[in-house]
């Protein structure tokens, strides 16, 4: 089986039973829940009432009890999520004013997966050797893993033939600058073609 690191990257929408839980005794196991939310909440209103002076239908306070859940379920399903907290950039392609922040967009992610961390440690050797080096390990890793059933640990002498020496040494060995763009790109090239 074959897999490039675009479909490393790639998210896939989880079915919207594997979100709501609603599978097998899901569905049950939520209306008894609801039905055990009302009992409580029935039982501490008509107290409450009674408490005051105040007799009240048992099933008008049930039926006010199950509306009140029902417009709580409604409106938590159609608001919107969060604002971004302060000092987390929008995601780029938005446009501004949308309430449309917690997109999940599989692209985007990848992409800020890499580009912050990138950017964090342009010109720092040492924030470069902690964060992207491993990471780029873990993907030479993975595809000799996928392809050849080995990583560098399990096997390194076959690891290091099929690397190559170059990318053997640069994933080995703590650089003394961040490579630029360029060597980036020859890097991930050199890792696709494993």
């Amino acid at each position: 089986m074959s897999t490039s690191i675009d479909d490393l990257l790639s998210f896939d929408e989880e079915p919207a039973e594997a979100r709501t839980g609603e599978r097998g005794g899901g569905r049950l196991r939520a209306v008894l829940r609801t039905l055990a939310v009302t009992a409580a909440f029935t039982v501490v209103v008509v107290v409450g009432l009674r408490a005051v002076g105040l007799r009240i239908s048992l099933w008008i306070v049930v039926a006010g009890v199950l509306a009140v859940l029902a417009v709580r379920r409604v409106t938590a399903a159609l608001a919107p999520p969060p604002p971004p907290r302060a000092g987390v950039r929008a995601p780029a392609g938005e446009e501004p004013g949308t309430w449309n922040w917690g997109s999940r967009d599989a692209l985007r992610a990848a992409i800020n997966g890499w580009e912050r961390p990138l950017d964090w440690s342009a010109g720092n050797r040492e924030r470069f050797t902690e964060r992207i080096l491993p990471r780029l390990g873990e993907l030479a890793d993975e595809r000799l893993r996928q392809k050849h059933g080995l990583t560098r640990e399990s096997d390194p002498a076959r690891a290091r033939a099929l690397l190559g020496e170059p990318l053997w040494t640069f994933l080995g060995t703590p650089t003394r600058r961040p490579p630029s763009p360029r060597d980036l790109a020859a890097i991930v090239a050199e890792l696709e073609k494993l």
